[in-house]
């Protein structure tokens, strides 16, 4: 894994064996981070099921200026830990250990302005997740979510007032982008 552009390009991110990770791959990544080029600049993101950092450290890379990511899995926290430290990114990046389901439930403060979300394949919690965020106030009327799923999964046209305004398949794979109606 490596960062793909911005002021990190080319850096490579730790190694690690971890059976629970399916890291997102450089083709998915660099398409979603190219579709929302101009929106990463400055922005305030929310890196949910966040894994090993990967997406969270790309969006930092190329101009957001702050990621909260939330994770449950102490050995993927460390290894997120571990590529903060390599890239002196901790100024800009915080974690979070809480099941992402539960955070959602409880999270009363701000919008973020855009929420990334790849959640474990094998559990298909996208309709779930996205079900919850529709409500949840990290999701504001300019917010754009971005959600990784299986292509066996159910993800549906629209969570009120959350609607898809783009799908990509990626063979096992799909990417959907949301915002508010």
């Amino acid at each position: 894994m490596r960062i793909i552009a911005g002021r990190w390009k080319g850096r490579r991110l730790v190694s690690f064996k971890a059976d629970h990770i399916r890291p997102t791959t450089d083709r998915v990544k660099e398409s979603v981070f190219n579709k929302l080029q101009s929106e990463w600049e400055g922005a305030r993101v929310l890196d949910l099921f966040a894994g090993t950092g990967n997406l969270g450290l790309e969006a930092l890379s190329r101009g957001a200026s702050s990621v909260l990511a939330v994770e449950l899995s102490s050995k993927s926290i460390d290894i997120i830990r571990r590529n903060v430290t390599e890239l002196d990114a901790g100024s800009e990046h915080r974690i979070v250990k809480d099941d992402v389901l539960r955070w959602i439930e409880k999270y009363g403060g701000e919008p973020f302005d855009i929420i990334i979300c790849d959640p474990p394949f094998t559990e298909k919690l996208a309709h779930d997740v996205l079900t919850r965020l529709a409500t949840c106030p990290a999701v504001g009327s300019s917010t754009t979510v971005v959600i990784e799923a299986s292509s066996h999964e159910r993800v549906d046209e629209a969570y009120a007032p959350l609607i898809c305004f783009d799908r990509r398949d990626y063979g096992d794979k799909q990417v959907s982008f949301w915002r508010h109606s």
